[in-house]
């Protein structure tokens, strides 16, 4: 597929997914919206990467929704919150929620600005790396809206409900280093991108499956009953015995050599 709005790049499993209008900051339109939606999708289903990474050109994240461009049609704006059932995602939270869904480790590097849509994005993801000059903001009420494209669903993970509370009334802009305090990031480094990488190649090295089975794991840890987790832990290691890639780690550390793991189990 062609990408317009977007770079896609891959390098020895580790796959770069850019947001690509930095003549615009990285606003969010429709077509970048369903460009968003499409490559998590297509990442979603292949086995042979060991992680993403989510960033922009042009030194910005994203400075939010291109509100002229998504409100220009009432059609637009249908097509973006549009929905089978109430509890589905829509296009706009998908973009968000999508991350989360990709079995291997997404890492969101954030420099410059990142304020609404593009801090909805980010908070999908697995990590996040901020530079040191980077902004965030949950910058909705500006607008007189409502953050609707699901990254509270990871606020309510990292922070506590009145600091979530105040940044989303007031729409303050906030440095990385609050970000950092407030669980908004997970570090702040003068090059985000090579710690990100960094972060990849050192999980690259190890069973695609049991990362997968990590990510799944915790990813629902803090929103399960303490019965459904213990469950699904059992589920997930009883998987990983039986699997190939076990008898590939243990081998590994056994002769402590660098046998190449298989490709990720399909029910991951």
């Amino acid at each position: 597929m062609t990408w317009n709005k977007l770079s896609v790049t891959e390098d020895n499993g580790i796959v770069t997914v850019a947001l690509n209008r930095p003549e615009k900051l990285n606003a969010l339109d429709m077509e970048m919206f369903t460009e968003l939606d499409a490559v998590s999708k297509q990442l979603r289903k292949r086995k042979d990467i060991r992680a993403v990474i989510l960033t922009g050109n042009g030194g910005t994240f994203s400075s939010g929704l291109d509100i002229k461009s998504v409100a220009a049609k009432k059609s637009k704006i249908l097509s973006l919150l549009a929905k089978v059932l109430p509890g589905n995602a829509n296009l706009a939270q998908r973009v968000s929620r999508n991350w989360r869904l990709i079995p291997v480790p997404v890492i969101a590097v954030i420099e410059g600005r990142c304020y609404g849509g593009g801090l909805q994005i980010v908070m999908g993801a697995d990590l996040r790396i901020a530079a040191h000059d980077a902004e965030l903001s949950i910058m909705e009420i500006r607008w007189g809206l409502v953050p609707d494209m699901g990254g509270l669903l990871a606020l309510r993970e990292v922070m506590s409900k009145d600091v979530a509370m105040q940044l989303t009334l007031t729409g303050d802009i906030i440095s990385a280093q609050d970000a950092l305090e407030y669980g908004m990031v997970t570090e702040v480094s003068e090059n985000p991108m090579e710690t990100a990488l960094s972060i990849c190649r050192k999980i690259a090295k190890a069973s695609p499956d049991a990362i997968a089975a990590i990510k799944y794991t915790t990813n629902r840890c803090w929103v399960s009953s303490a019965r459904a987790l213990l469950a699904r832990e059992t589920i997930c290691q009883i998987r990983l015995l039986l699997g190939r890639n076990f008898s590939i780690a243990a081998k590994r550390q056994r002769t402590k050599t660098d046998i190449d793991y298989q490709k990720r189990q399909s029910f991951w």
